[in-house]
């Protein structure tokens, strides 16, 4: 009998730079008051851009969720623009996206055949997710990025909380994906 190790998809998981052949502008990207970026390689080559991006971001644990409404509803109070607990919980897929459109529960900014730049603006902070699905070698990798630019104090103060679920959501959410099967 053989003993295989079993590979953990959160090691699977690893922290990159954002790709140059991003659609996300150079600009934006050094201008940035925070970014991260996060690549696993994929097994299903044939998903296309909106595929492997519900994949990843239509499988929300429980917890993810409750925390998304609490944050929701706090930013609500201070007279920002945010999704309502009945645009989080169901995830609406459509056949086909354009940017200007919604995905999930933000605005498409860009779309080509390999990334989608998603996100939302505010009067704090403006963010933008891209997810790139990119050549590996043999292989075909996802990176998703995050970058957010402050308007303000209050848009600092509120990276400063988010941050820190944010780097450990986007990878559970990854991670998830892979141990799933849906990547």
């Amino acid at each position: 009998m053989r003993w295989r190790r079993r590979v953990k998809p959160a090691s699977q998981i690893i922290e990159c730079g954002i790709l140059s052949d991003s659609m996300l502008s150079r600009q934006t990207i050094d201008h940035a008051y925070f970014r991260d970026s996060y690549r696993m390689a994929i097994n299903l080559r044939e998903l296309d851009i909106a595929g492997i991006f519900f994949a990843i971001f239509a499988h929300h644990p429980m917890w993810m969720n409750f925390l998304l409404i609490i944050r929701n509803e706090v930013a609500s109070l201070a007279d920002l623009d945010t999704s309502t607990a009945a645009e989080v919980l169901p995830v609406e897929i459509r056949q086909h996206y354009t940017a200007g459109e919604k995905i999930g529960v933000w605005t498409i900014f860009a779309l080509s055949e390999n990334e989608i730049i998603a996100g939302r603006d505010n009067k704090h902070m403006d963010f933008r997710l891209s997810v790139l699905k990119s050549p590996d070698g043999d292989k075909v990798s996802v990176i998703v990025s995050t970058i957010c630019t402050t308007h303000n104090r209050c848009g600092k103060i509120q990276l400063f909380f988010i941050v820190p679920v944010h780097r450990y959501g986007v990878q559970k959410l990854m991670a998830n994906a892979l141990a799933a099967g849906r990547q």
